[in-house]
C-alpha cells in the first residue's frame, strides 16, 4: 500500500516540475532574469491559483527532493571558496556589524508597514516583519497568538517578492537578463563535467548535509555541503567545474517548490498581502542598498556584492542569484546564512523586550 501514494508522489511531481519546465522555456525566450527559477515559479503558481486541478488536491512539493538540489547548490559554492574570500576576512567584521543594524531595522521598520499600514494586529506584524528565520518567525509567532494565515502568506512572500525584483532590477540596470544562458556561460566557463565529477558532487552534497544537520549546523542543506566543498577545494582535493544545466535544473526545481507555496491560499488574503509585500521588500533593498554604499566606501567589497549579501530572500534562492552573476557566491551564502542566526537572536531578545510571548 505505501508504494502507491509514492509512485502517485512522482509522477504529480513530475508533472509540477514539465508545468515549470514550460514557464522556464516561455522565461528564457522573453528574456526574463532567473528564467528557470522565476519561469518555474509563475507556472507552479498559476498552476495552483487558477486550474487548481483535482489530480493535486493531495499534493505537496517533497522538500527532501528540494533539499537534494539545494545541497547541490551548496557543493558548487563551496567550490568558489577562493584566496580572494580568505583575504577578505579582516573586512568581514564591518559587514557582519552592517548586517546586524540591517536586521534591526529591517524588522522594526517591516513591524511599522504591517501595523499601520496592514492594519495588522500586533503580534501579526511583529513575527510577519522578520528579515529572515522563516520556519523560527511561524513557530514563535503562532504560540504568541499572531494569525498564521497571513503570517505564512507574509513570509514567503518576502522570499518570492525578492527574488522576483532584484533580479528584474539588476538586470535592467546591467542591459543584460540575470542569469541567463550566456551570462551562465561566461561567468563559469564551459568546461565539461565528467560522469566522476558528477558523482563527486553528489558524494560531497550527501555528506555535508548529514554532517551538518549531525551538529546542527543552520541552514543545514546549503552550509554543510558548501563548507565540506570549501575545505576540499582550497586544500586541493577536488577542482569542480559548475555544469551550468545543473544550476538550471536547481533553479527549476526551486522555483516549483516556492509556487507550489500558494497552494490553498485564499485570494482576498493574497491580494492584500502581495501590496505589503512589496512595500515591504522596498524598503528592505533601499535599506540593504544604503547600508552597502556605505560598506563599499569602508571596505572596498563591490557594492553589487555587498547587495545580493542584504536581500532577504531565501539562502538557497539568493546563493542561485549570486551564482549566475559570479557576485562572490561564498561571500554572499556566508552572510545569509548569518543573517538567519542573527535574525532569530533578534527576534527572541524583542520578543521578550516586548512582551510578544
Amino acid at each position: 500500500m505505501s508504494q502507491v501514494p509514492s509512485f502517485r508522489l512522482v509522477w504529480q511531481t513530475a508533472l509540477m516540475l514539465c508545468f515549470g519546465a514550460l514557464g522556464g522555456g516561455l522565461a528564457s525566450l522573453v528574456h526574463l532574469p532567473m528564467p528557470w527559477m522565476l519561469g518555474g515559479l509563475f507556472a507552479s503558481a498559476l498552476v495552483i491559483l487558477l486550474w487548481a486541478p483535482p489530480i493535486l488536491a493531495d499534493y505537496s512539493f517533497p522538500m527532501p527532493f528540494r533539499t537534494g538540489f539545494v545541497a547541490l547548490i551548496g557543493v558548487m559554492i563551496g567550490t568558489q571558496v577562493t584566496a580572494e574570500l580568505v583575504a577578505l576576512a579582516g573586512k568581514l567584521p564591518w559587514t557582519m556589524a552592517g548586517l546586524v543594524l540591517f536586521v534591526v531595522l529591517a524588522h522594526f521598520g517591516n513591524m511599522a508597514i504591517f501595523r499601520y499600514l496592514g492594519g495588522y494586529d500586533r503580534a501579526t506584524a511583529f513575527y510577519s516583519g522578520t528579515p529572515g528565520g522563516l520556519m523560527e518567525s511561524i513557530v514563535m509567532g503562532e504560540g504568541a497568538g499572531a494569525d498564521i494565515r497571513i503570517l505564512t502568506a507574509q513570509q514567503f512572500l518576502r522570499i518570492i517578492v525578492v527574488i522576483t525584483l532584484l533580479p528584474l532590477g539588476l538586470s535592467l540596470w546591467m542591459g543584460a537578463p540575470v542569469g541567463s544562458a550566456a551570462g551562465l556561460q561566461s561567468a563559469m566557463g564551459q568546461a565539461q563535467v565528467t560522469p566522476l565529477a558528477l558523482v563527486t558532487i553528489a558524494l560531497a552534497a550527501g555528506l555535508g548535509l548529514y554532517l551538518a544537520r549531525l551538529i546542527r549546523l543552520p541552514a543545514a542543506q546549503l552550509s554543510g555541503p558548501m563548507i565540506l566543498a570549501a575545505l576540499a577545494t582550497v586544500t586541493g582535493v577536488l577542482d569542480l567545474h559548475l555544469p551550468i544545466w545543473l544550476i538550471a535544473s536547481a533553479q527549476l526545481v526551486i522555483g516549483v517548490s516556492l509556487g507550489m507555496r500558494f497552494k490553498g491560499v485564499n485570494m482576498a488574503l493574497l491580494r492584500r498581502c502581495v501590496w505589503l509585500a512589496l512595500v515591504s521588500v522596498a524598503y528592505m533593498l533601499v535599506l540593504g542598498g544604503v547600508l552597502s554604499a556605505l560598506l563599499w566606501q569602508i571596505t572596498g567589497i563591490e557594492w553589487l556584492h555587498l547587495l545580493i549579501s542584504f536581500s532577504p530572500g531565501g539562502v538557497a534562492e539568493m546563493s542561485i542569484v549570486a551564482l549566475s552573476l559570479a557576485a562572490n557566491p561564498a561571500l554572499v551564502s556566508l552572510h545569509h546564512v548569518a543573517r538567519i542566526l542573527m535574525t532569530v537572536v533578534e527576534l527572541s531578545v524583542a520578543a521578550r523586550l516586548l512582551g510578544m510571548r
